[in-house]
């Protein structure tokens, strides 16, 4: 092998690696990205879990109430890791509840929508396998 073909080779591992690098950090971050969200959207209604639907979402509480938990307005799952368009939480962020057997109305209730940056950034956290970090 030649050195010329050597230093084209760890010039092409190396942009790779910094390309898949930077792809795994724009991955939403539960922690980071999704739980504020939820703090300013949602949690004024869903505190305790006590409330109507059974979701609370204080920082305790939210992860262990979303992630593979059951909807009590739909047989689907709240979030259902890997699978955004079978959680039944971005249907109902969205307004698409009714489509999927869901009941209510969109949420947050009363409030403006979650922007469609926001409901992506859900989407890509649930589609990444919605982990705890």
């Amino acid at each position: 092998m030649t050195l010329q073909l050597l230093k084209t080779q760890l010039a092409l591992g190396l942009f790779v690696f910094t390309c898949l690098g930077e792809a795994r950090a724009a991955e939403p971050a539960f922690g980071k990205d999704i739980l504020p969200v939820l703090q300013q959207n949602c949690v004024s209604c869903h505190i305790t879990g006590e409330e109507l639907g059974g979701l609370g979402l204080a920082p305790s509480l939210a992860y262990d109430q979303l992630v593979n938990a059951d909807s009590q307005q739909s047989s689907m799952l709240r979030v259902k890791p890997g699978a955004p368009d079978e959680s039944y939480l971005l249907h109902k962020l969205a307004g698409t509840h009714l489509d999927q057997g869901g009941t209510g109305g969109r949420m947050p209730l009363g409030l403006p929508a979650l922007s469609d940056a926001q409901l992506e950034q859900l989407s890509q956290w649930i589609a990444a396998g919605a982990p705890n970090n």
